[in-house]
């Protein structure tokens, strides 16, 4: 037995996993493209403007401190 079958990995067993975002925008009411309060006030930097669209950049490092969702003067997010 040598070394390198000691390290080997059993490389069979990894799992690919979806994410659903747990941050849910409503970009039909959302003003973001004269607001963006959101995406400056969220402090783990998750939201991020597309277009006139707000988006979640990377939904799993949200803290749920809920910064956005009471910062949005239209009441357009919802983290649950």
């Amino acid at each position: 037995m040598g070394l390198g079958s000691f390290f080997k990995r059993n490389k069979d067993n990894k799992k690919e996993e979806t994410v659903e975002s747990h941050i849910d925008i409503n970009n039909d009411d959302c003003k973001g493209a004269d607001c963006e309060k959101c995406v400056i006030a969220c402090p783990n930097n998750v939201l991020i403007k597309e277009g006139d669209d707000t988006v979640a950049r990377s939904p799993m490092t949200c803290k749920h401190c809920r910064v956005c969702e009471a910062i949005c003067p239209n009441e357009c997010i919802v983290v649950n």
